[in-house]
């Protein structure tokens, strides 16, 4: 569940301070009326026994009244303290909670500009430089030239040879982090797909490609999809010796028009488990706008950057993905509000015009192109991101490790 700071209750409503001059009137009410009623039944006498009631019978009342006043009004503060300080609590452990954050070990991602045998700084590159890989071609499970951009060369490859090679090359990849790792360390496999390929042909894929990768270690599914599955780790499994496996892939979607296909990899560690690998990047909580709207935008995108707690000055680079293109002038907006990033109309990154739409590996497309990207010397990165599920928008955060904890 998201951490919500909106929902921490309100300071306790203070009581107002006794007056002075109030109870001062009170005390002189009190006497006149004493005097009155010994005046009116009682024979006036320069004696104890008829001014000592007349005044002193007044006089212990509003003493009486005054001491019960004061006791209340302790009382309320008191209680209003402990309200306070339980809130106090409350706010600071949400704080904390909402600031809890994922080291990124390892990234990997191949897509249409991902060319076999060549290093991801040219597939980063081609991000960078703007350079479209969506272009009419054949699809591979209908007739026609669609839009789309896709991975391999050869378009009379088989589908599942293609998948085949692009999966094993992730793994691949994050294997050779795992390899520095002992075999009985835990993996939380968070594995999302979308494809038209037939859900036998997917299976034997992946089996094939898991077999060929080499990675000793065993893993067991985690719940969840998107980031809202690492929203629930951080609340719920930060402690956890695991380290949380991310493979998403699009491929061969049903319609393909406009789309991408990708296979990601990310490898994320909790950062008060894991100590043996240094991470590459910190990945913070992410925050799903509540509603569709230019504020609910701005809202998520605001209190992603708290959780974060960088100077919004120090966002260099801003990427955009799986996102409605009729959600352009929010976005807009809100980086014009926030003052997103710190180079006015530079270093943002719409990877739905160049690459194309990732479908459910949206938000992880991004956060490994900013990862890599934080690797080259950049700094903080700012991801808006989409995804197959919902129509709100999620935002959030990757900075780059600080030389001290390094």
């Amino acid at each position: 569940m998201p951490v919500r700071l909106d929902q921490i209750p309100a300071v306790a409503l203070r009581p107002a301070r006794p007056r002075v001059w109030h109870w001062f009137g009170l005390l002189l009410l009190f006497l006149l009326l004493g005097l009155g009623a010994s005046f009116l039944f009682g024979t006036p006498q320069q004696t104890v026994s008829f001014w000592g009631p007349a005044l002193g019978i007044p006089f212990l009342s509003w003493c009486v009244l005054s001491f019960g006043q004061a006791v209340l009004y302790l009382g309320q503060h008191r209680a209003a303290d402990g309200w306070d300080e339980a809130r106090e609590d409350d706010l600071i452990q949400s704080v904390r909670q909402g600031r809890r954050s994922q080291q990124l070990l390892h990234v990997s991602l191949h897509s249409a500009f991902r060319v076999q045998g060549e290093q991801p700084i040219a597939q980063l590159e081609a991000l960078l430089g703007k350079t479209e890989a969506l272009k009419a071609q054949p699809a591979r499970l209908s007739d026609g030239a669609l839009r789309h951009s896709r991975m391999g060369g050869d378009s009379n490859e088989a589908p599942e040879i293609v998948l085949l090679q692009a999966l094993t090359d992730v793994l691949a990849d994050l294997a050779k982090t795992l390899a520095l790792l002992p075999d009985d360390t835990p993996l939380a496999l968070l594995l999302e797909v979308n494809s038209a390929l037939p859900e036998n042909t997917l299976r034997r894929v992946w089996r094939q490609a898991w077999s060929d990768s080499g990675i000793r270690q065993n893993s067991e599914p985690v719940e969840g999809t998107g980031l809202a599955a690492l929203d629930l780790w951080l609340d719920h499994r930060i402690n956890d010796q695991a380290l949380l496996f991310v493979v998403a892939l699009q491929f061969a979607p049903e319609q393909p028009e406009g789309t991408a296909e990708v296979v990601v990899g990310l490898l994320l560690g909790n950062r008060l488990t894991q100590t043996t690998l240094p991470p590459m990047a910190y990945l913070h909580r992410p925050e799903q706008e509540r509603d569709v709207s230019r504020d609910g935008l701005a809202n998520a995108a605001r209190q992603a950057l708290d959780w974060a707690s960088p100077d919004a000055e120090s966002i260099e680079h801003v990427w955009r993905v799986g996102i409605d293109p009729q959600r352009t002038l929010a976005i807009n907006a809100v980086l014009a509000e926030l003052s997103l990033p710190a180079k006015h109309n530079q270093g943002i990154y719409n990877l739905d015009f160049s690459l194309g739409h990732p479908g459910k590996a949206s938000p992880w497309v991004a956060i490994v192109a900013a990862a890599q990207k934080i690797q080259n010397g950049a700094g903080a990165q700012f991801v808006f991101s989409g995804d197959d599920v919902a129509a709100e928008i999620w935002t959030t955060v990757v900075t780059p490790v600080s030389p001290l904890s390094k």
